[in-house]
């Protein structure tokens, strides 16, 4: 079983959007028994609140319902639990790396996984959601193959 939580600032646009479309994803490839998907915060200001109106409507028209997402921050116990810490930009990535100290092996951000690393902006700021999704997308596609090629190996 792989664990994977996705992080970004307030756990209600890109974090949760990669979160669901992760889970769509391996679903679709007939993985889902094989993953553990989760995501959350770094921040505490948007905890307990639902994802936001544009990523829901991203997420839906795509037939993902994250209805009953709500933010949740990152706690100390995750630093364990999960195999792949996974930030959406190089803020998120160095606060888990000053967090989690002993767990930088796990920590990445989501497009270093594809030929074009870069951070996902943050849609809460430029309003692109639609880019926010592309990017989501070209980075579970290239950490899928990440996974499948490492995994094989084993």
């Amino acid at each position: 079983m792989i664990k994977i939580l996705f992080v970004c600032h307030g756990n209600i646009c890109r974090s949760p959007m990669a979160e669901f479309l992760m889970k769509d994803y391996v679903a679709k490839c007939g993985t889902s028994d094989c993953f553990v998907i989760e995501s959350k915060a770094t921040s505490s200001e948007e905890i307990g609140n639902p994802v936001h109106p544009e990523t829901a409507k991203i997420l839906r028209n795509h037939h993902i319902d994250c209805r009953n997402k709500k933010a949740q921050q990152v706690q100390d116990s995750d630093e364990d639990q999960y195999d792949f810490i996974i930030g959406m930009d190089r803020e998120n990535v160095s606060y888990l790396q000053r967090k989690w100290t002993r767990s930088a092996h796990k920590i990445y951000r989501l497009l270093d996984f594809t030929e074009h690393p870069k951070d996902i902006a943050d849609p809460w700021y430029t309003g692109n959601f639609r880019q926010s999704y592309q990017d989501i997308m070209e980075g579970i596609e290239a950490f899928y193959r990440y996974l499948t090629c490492e995994f094989s190996k084993k």
